[in-house]
């Protein structure tokens, strides 16, 4: 409070920034600062400044937001928003949904973060707004968009481990058309995933090629069509099973999508969009293959009426999975479809805000199942503001989890209740304090139990009982002396409810500090994460250490458009893990060189 107090002198006569307008809370257009929801927003530049390789490491350095990786980039990566599994993290990439219908998820490592222009996240469930499996939050990823003249990118990065990474991209436009081409490679030797006595000591690499192409055309000043195409290709070196042999993943993304919006009058949107995700998995020497399609059709019209928005949504959506290690007969259990329809109503009554969604879904294996959320803010100060919000929310069985050769048919879906309070105090975008307090109590959680439900002697899957997600955030920015502040620190207890234990690879506390800033010509930065200590398994007997890691940045101009930029992180070459016999990479540096054409 001392430090936002301090820098406040420093805005009051600054010129206010055009407002950040977020689409994830609603699936609509709404500014910032009306939101109920606790979201997080990073644009193009700060995913650059974060050196970040994957989208997993780059979402852990926000609020309420978590990791673990079996080794380094291209290994399996799992997400943890406010505690919740990563299955309950719904990923939509330009509006489509990516899931992997194996154990639930998506597969965050196959995302190319090169082809990102902006992140949206959302923390809390929001089921009644996307339907299935927002559980825990959402998280929203949108390719680069072409305006203005043409103009040429390109950039080319080494680092440690003999890394490199190269991107180019065209983006402009013409008259009514736009477009954004762009295209990235990156390669590393990697470091041995596995603690010595553990497994084979080689070291796992990663290869990665990705491409996107978005168009646009503004058919009239009312109607505009847009497609959206994203392909990524990885191939992984991964230690999991076998001491010997030189274990592979090959992964594949391709996300395509077309949208058309109507604005029939100032007041009144209609929005359809159509496409398809298809996400594989595939290990050798020790065969196993996914191969997730999901196709949606999403229909939304939005009608203003003086200060209340209202709006209303039909979506259909298929899901199927092929794995020909397992058993089932995939045009019996390889399928299922989903039909929702969602009504969504917002507006603010002097310095009260309220926010109501409920949608229903009919699922073809489990029937109807409907959700709900209300939100409620009260501004009660110019600069204050307390809010409120409960929401149900639920995620089915995967696919595999039911007819796999380890899937149990009787498997029902999860369900979640959340309750949150909040308390803002923002005097411009740059400069604010929050603390969100939230409870989520999910019930009928799937874990993978003991023999008994399937045929298979190694384990199946099962409905166990219930877990409680609760905790509080205390985040803020400030912009002091040229730079700009952030921070948070995360109150976590992610607990089963039947055993009395924290879930697994979650830490009880978590907190990151940064700055950013111009001085003598070069752009800084400096960046602490920190983590308590974590549970390898179920029962809490295996325990993993907590870890602080201190990240630094540097970057110049060298001429227009033309800057340098370095990094090292881990300075302090601190030794943890994220998940028990699994390695970390330790202190690493990577050098950029990033063209704009001016």
């Amino acid at each position: 409070m001392a430090l936002a107090s301090a820098a406040h002198a420093q805005t009051t006569a600054a010129t206010a920034a055009a407002e950040t307008i977020v689409v994830t809370a609603g699936r609509t257009p709404q500014p910032l600062s009306s939101v109920l929801a606790d979201v997080s927003v990073l644009d193009r530049t700060a995913i650059e400044r974060s050196g970040a390789v994957g989208v997993a490491e780059l979402l852990a350095r926000l609020p309420g937001i978590e990791f673990a990786r079996n080794g380094g980039p291209g290994t399996a990566t799992t997400v943890f928003i406010r505690g919740s599994e990563t299955r309950h993290a719904a990923l939509y990439i330009d509006g489509m949904r990516v899931d992997a219908q194996g154990t639930g998820g998506a597969l965050w490592e196959q995302v190319p973060l090169e082809q990102i222009e902006r992140i949206e996240v959302l923390r809390g469930p929001a089921a009644a707004v996307y339907g299935s499996d927002a559980v825990g939050g959402v998280v929203q990823l949108f390719t680069r968009r072409g305006s203005g003249p043409p103009r040429a990118t390109a950039s080319a990065g080494v680092g440690s481990h003999d890394t490199a990474r190269v991107q180019a991209g065209l983006s402009g436009s013409a008259d009514a058309f736009d477009y954004s081409l762009s295209a990235s490679h990156g390669r590393s030797e990697g470091f041995s995933a596995r603690t010595p006595a553990v497994a084979n000591p080689d070291d796992d690499g990663w290869r990665r090629s990705a491409a996107q192409a978005r168009a646009g055309w503004q058919l009239t000043p009312a109607h505009r069509v847009d497609a959206s195409l994203l392909a990524s290709r990885l191939r992984a070196q991964v230690d999991v099973f076998d001491p010997v042999a030189d274990e592979l993943a090959f992964h594949s993304l391709h996300t395509a999508s077309l949208a058309w919006q109507g604005r029939w009058s100032a007041d009144t949107t209609s929005r359809l969009q159509a496409g398809r995700t298809k996400s594989t998995y595939e290990s050798q020497p020790f065969f196993f293959r996914t191969e997730t399609t999901l196709t949606d059709a999403t229909l939304q019209h939005e009608q203003r009426l003086g200060g209340h928005v209202l709006t209303g949504t039909l979506e259909r959506r298929e899901d199927e999975l092929l794995n020909p290690a397992t058993a089932f007969d995939p045009e019996l259990a390889g399928r299922r479809r989903q039909h929702g329809v969602a009504f969504g109503w917002r507006t603010d009554l002097g310095d009260h805000g309220v926010q109501l969604h409920a949608r229903h879904d009919d699922d073809s294996e489990f029937g109807g199942h409907a959700t709900g959320s209300v939100a409620w803010g009260w501004r009660f100060l110019p600069q204050w503001r307390v809010s409120a919000s409960a929401a149900t929310s639920f995620r089915v069985p995967t696919l595999y989890q039911r007819f796999s050769a380890f899937g149990n048919p009787a498997l029902v879906p999860e369900t979640g209740r959340n309750v949150e309070l909040a308390l803002r105090w923002a005097a411009s975008e740059s400069l604010d304090l929050a603390l969100t307090a939230w409870r989520n109590t999910v019930s009928r959680l799937i874990n993978f139990g003991p023999p008994g439900p399937c045929a298979d002697p190694f384990g199946c899957y099962e409905n166990v009982g219930r877990a409680r997600l609760q905790g509080a955030t205390l985040s803020g920015r400030a912009p002091l002396g040229g730079f700009a502040l952030r921070g948070s620190f995360d109150w976590h207890d992610p607990r089963n409810l039947d055993t009395d234990t924290v879930l697994a690879r979650r830490a009880r506390r978590l907190a990151t500090f940064g700055a950013d800033g111009q001085w003598a010509g070069f752009a800084l930065g400096a960046e602490v994460q920190a983590a308590g200590a974590r549970f390898e398994d179920a029962a809490n007997r295996q325990r993993m250490g907590g870890y602080a890691l201190l990240n630094l940045s540097v970057g110049r101009a060298l001429m227009p458009g033309l800057v340098l930029e370095g990094r090292i992180d881990n300075a302090l070459d601190k030794a943890y893990e994220l998940t028990q016999t699994f390695q970390t990479a330790g202190r690493t540096a990577q050098l950029t060189l990033r063209w704009v054409q001016p």
